[in-house]
């Protein structure tokens, strides 16, 4: 039998910089092995940390998990359903079977509660998970705060964010299935660069349609997705009909997720050899994420700690989703209790400002209608630097959610967050994406919120990715340039103005 083990630390938390873990006579810093026995160890920062072997089965060092949790299944309450665009109908399967295949299309209805990874998946997980969750004691320091502040960083992955977690069991589907190409969009391109990376293991074809403001700003994220063979476009494009008459009403259009996404789908429901992939906002792609939390639960227990606050960045809300379902399920099951907080961009605001209504998931009016909270489908967000966030509407089930009371919202500016990011960068030395310094600005404050009550709280924060080809979007903050795009309410006004009016009993 193989040797199990687990590391627990001794009364102080671990270490803000290490992640360890052991697996029979491994010890992993990080995504590096050493092939030694297990041993005390001592950390740079004078911390001890003690590694204890044991045959005993209760003692399980944190690995990956095996199923993905679907939090439909905990909920009393149902989410209401996608309509059909045309009718107006509940839809059917037959209606998505032209984007998606049929995997994919059970998972999205489905109410199981837990779902199996299928084993070709969880071998390309293990490239990178289980992901490391951080103490941030540097930063707490730079703050003066007795919070205890913790991130949960997806950014190890080959892609640099969480954005793989579902784009490898959605080639997996797509190649079982045995689709030869897919297409999809992409804002910043952690997604493109994810899908691209998933298809190139799987032998698919892939077509990106990249948000224009975010393919003019970040090159090397089309780099990234041509070097894993994937074919980019800047959306709006010339290619599809849907682009073409963005481009003939406003030919400098910064393009937006929604007109990305309508050109996608068009091309895949005029190809029978194509399917669409989508990297956030439907329930398949919120269960895969779920390994976020399902992990960090685990690793949470394993320091002996429970979180009072759960911070992540919301723009579909893939990632926000998949670090707070399962601890929601927990707190619906009266383990836990925390407040959940869900950060979106002030010039982009789908949870606090938008309308809680049945609206298209792009601009062009050809995917089903969801129950959301919206902006309006032809809102086109201003071209801020968290271009992974410029979505006009949100996830239907965190909507759904944050419906039920069982999470908050608030939206910040992006000078601020940025703000946030130097701090974090110069304390712990990570540099985060633009999308994860919203969940950073709103920990900062958390945290010298504890600082002025002098509570000793838990603060979990996403951090989904890394910024090291976001560094245009630096520059702008460093040298003084970046400005706050304010919510411009005549805009939206007019936006939601166009949301279908749907009236269901």
């Amino acid at each position: 039998m193989a040797i199990q083990a687990t590391i627990i630390a001794d009364p102080v938390p671990i270490s803000s910089s290490s992640r360890i873990s052991i697996r029979g006579g491994e010890q992993c810093f990080g995504s590096f092995v050493l092939k030694t026995r297990p041993r005390h160890l001592r950390l740079s920062n004078g911390g001890r940390v003690r590694a204890r072997a044991s045959l005993n089965a209760d003692l399980k060092a944190v690995g990956i998990p095996h199923q993905w949790y679907n939090l439909v299944a905990d909920l009393s309450v149902k989410p209401p359903p996608p309509l059909h665009p045309k009718t107006f109908e509940p839809v059917k399967p037959e209606d998505l079977s032209p984007l998606f295949p049929d995997e994919l299309i059970k998972q999205e209805a489905s109410t199981d509660k837990f779902i199996d990874i299928p084993e070709e998946v969880l071998d390309i997980y293990s490239l990178w998970r289980p992901t490391p969750l951080i103490r941030a004691k540097r930063l707490e320091k730079l703050l003066n705060t007795p919070a205890r502040i913790y991130y949960k960083y997806e950014g190890v992955s080959p892609a640099g964010s969480h954005k793989p977690n579902t784009a490898v069991p959605q080639a997996f589907y797509n190649a079982q299935q045995g689709i030869k190409n897919v297409v999809t969009e992409t804002g910043a391109g952690q997604w493109g660069c994810s899908l691209a990376f998933a298809c190139s293991l799987f032998g698919l074809d892939c077509e990106v349609w990249q948000v224009r403001a975010s393919y003019d700003q970040k090159p090397y994220r089309r780099l990234m997705m041509e070097t894993w063979g994937a074919k980019v476009h800047p959306s709006p494009s010339s290619i599809t009909e849907t682009g073409r008459k963005i481009l003939q009403m406003d030919p400098s259009s910064p393009g937006s997720l929604g007109i990305a996404i309508s050109e996608a789908v068009e091309v895949a429901a005029a190809n029978a050899d194509t399917k669409y992939c989508l990297g956030s906002v439907l329930n398949h792609v919120l269960l895969h994420q779920t390994v976020i939390g399902e992990e960090c639960i685990k690793q949470m227990e394993a320091i002996g700690e429970t979180p009072d606050v759960i911070i992540g960045c919301t723009g579909g809300g893939s990632n926000f989703a998949g670090l707070s379902f399962p601890f929601i399920r927990e707190k619906l099951n009266g383990k836990i209790n925390p407040v959940i907080k869900a950060v979106e961009p002030a010039a982009c605001p789908s949870l606090t400002k938008g309308v809680y209504a049945y609206d298209y998931g792009d601009t062009a009016g050809m995917t089903p209608l969801m129950k959301m909270h919206t902006l309006g489908h032809d809102f086109i967000p201003d071209p801020i630097h968290s271009g992974g966030l410029r979505y006009h509407g949100m996830a239907p089930l965190i909507s759904h959610v944050y419906e039920l009371g069982f999470m908050e919202a608030m939206a910040i500016p992006q000078i601020e967050c940025f703000q946030g990011a130097i701090q974090f960068a110069r304390s712990e030395g990570l540099i985060p994406a633009p999308e994860p310094t919203h969940a950073i600005a709103a920990t900062i404050r958390e945290a010298l919120h504890c600082k002025e009550t002098g509570e000793a709280k838990v603060i979990l924060m996403a951090m989904c990715g890394h910024g090291h080809f976001d560094l245009k979007s630096y520059e702008k903050f460093l040298q003084g340039e970046m400005v706050d795009l304010s919510f411009d309410e005549e805009r939206i006004s007019a936006s939601l103005a166009k949301v279908p009016q749907v009236t269901r009993i």
